[in-house]
């Protein structure tokens, strides 16, 4: 079998991506490799301390910032969001998810902080994406590929996200993303701290995610990677890139809950090292045993499954990230958690093993199937 570089390499070879970085670990036994370069130009070899934006890898660390309210008995899954979250008390619902958007009726139940965990409080992506009800989200919100630099402001996100309506019930389906911006407001609601400022202190600090946080200081650019899209022709179309006039350079006005920050593969290895010892992390007690096991666990029903047609083959949802349910591939291991960035990133703990594996590039996925880079990393770290 090749090895994680050789696994890698082939995809560097064939020019779908400049360069990637991977770190698979149990218990002791850690291998990483760090192979091509940082841009397409090859201006520096890819290193196991490069910096990358991980997009939807973030949503499992704001989950865990909320869980750690919860802990602190500042919230409680059951909380209506109201109270934090006023511009939300009285949503409303499309008559039917095709409908206009100002075909509305009142939300059955008030959204609570479990809807926003559990991704079921009906915002979010469905797999049609020309819904009418959809639109705002991307006109007004900016949800989307992560652009921090375009984003509203909280507060003014927040407003006008009052000002949309649901697409489906509170509690009635699972759907994609717009929950985890919402977990990043209410923690800086509930905290009266900004988002980075709290992330930092209890958990970027303790977990020693020194290059975690949602913007690239001017000191550590030269470790940055650039970002790229796929071109029709095969070829790689900047996105962002490392100076300092990035969408990256500085702290944005909205820090995004959902896909706001960039980190290193050691970073989130912490992240997920903690997870499977339970919550604590060298002398530091970072969550309960009893909230890692609600943040990794399945938390949809099998209605709210069923209905959400949009990421979930084979996988369930718990807060933050997918939980494995079914055996649909190698490394479909039941109880997996973990998620993927549509920056090219993917990041994962395996409890029954006690692995965690973490790979990040930087060409941006187009569409919800993982590229063969990624399904090539998941299968050598299963076997690990």
């Amino acid at each position: 079998m090749s090895g994680l570089r050789e696994t890698l390499m082939r995809h560097v070879d064939d020019g779908s991506v400049p360069g990637a970085v991977g770190l698979v670990a149990r218990g002791d036994r850690v291998e990483v490799a760090a192979v091509g370069t940082v841009d397409v130009d090859g201006s520096a070899p890819m290193a196991r301390d490069s910096i990358f934006r991980i997009a939807s890898v973030t949503k499992p660390v704001v989950a865990a910032a909320v869980m750690l309210l919860i802990d602190e008995g500042r919230l409680a899954p059951d909380d209506a969001v109201a109270p934090w979250l006023p511009e939300l008390a009285a949503p409303v619902v499309v008559r039917t998810p095709s409908g206009p958007v100002d075909d509305v009726v009142p939300a059955a139940r008030p959204i609570t902080v479990f809807d926003l965990l559990n991704s079921c409080a009906g915002y979010g992506f469905s797999s049609d994406f020309s819904l009418p009800a959809l639109a705002p989200l991307f006109s007004e919100l900016k949800q989307g590929p992560p652009q921090p630099q375009s984003v509203p402001a909280p507060d003014a996100w927040t407003a006008a996200l009052g000002r949309i309506p649901l697409l489906h019930q509170p509690g009635e389906k699972w759907l994609y993303n717009t929950c985890s911006d919402i977990q990043g407001v209410l923690i800086s609601r509930v905290t009266g701290r900004p988002l980075p400022e709290f992330l930092s202190e209890r958990l970027f600090e303790p977990l020693g995610m020194a290059d975690t946080g949602f913007a690239v200081p001017p000191d550590r650019l030269d470790r940055f990677t650039s970002h790229y899209r796929p071109d029709e022709p095969g070829g790689l179309v900047l996105v962002d890139g490392t100076d300092e006039h990035g969408q990256w350079s500085s702290v944005p006005v909205f820090p995004s809950g959902a896909g706001g920050l960039v980190s290193t593969v050691d970073d989130w290895c912490a992240f997920g090292r903690m997870l499977l010892a339970e919550g604590t992390f060298g002398d530091h007690r970072i969550l309960s045993p009893e909230s890692v096991r609600l943040m990794t666990g399945d938390r949809l029903t099998k209605a709210q499954r069923e209905a959400s047609d949009l990421f979930l083959e084979g996988q369930s949802w718990g807060f933050g990230g997918a939980v494995d349910i079914e055996t649909e591939q190698p490394w479909n291991v039941p109880g997996r958690y973990g998620w993927v960035g549509g920056t090219g990133t993917t990041a994962h703990i395996v409890p029954a093993t006690g692995t965690v594996s973490v790979m990040f590039s930087q060409v941006a996925m187009t569409g919800p199937t993982p590229p063969l880079l990624m399904r090539d990393f998941w299968r050598y770290a299963a076997a690990y």
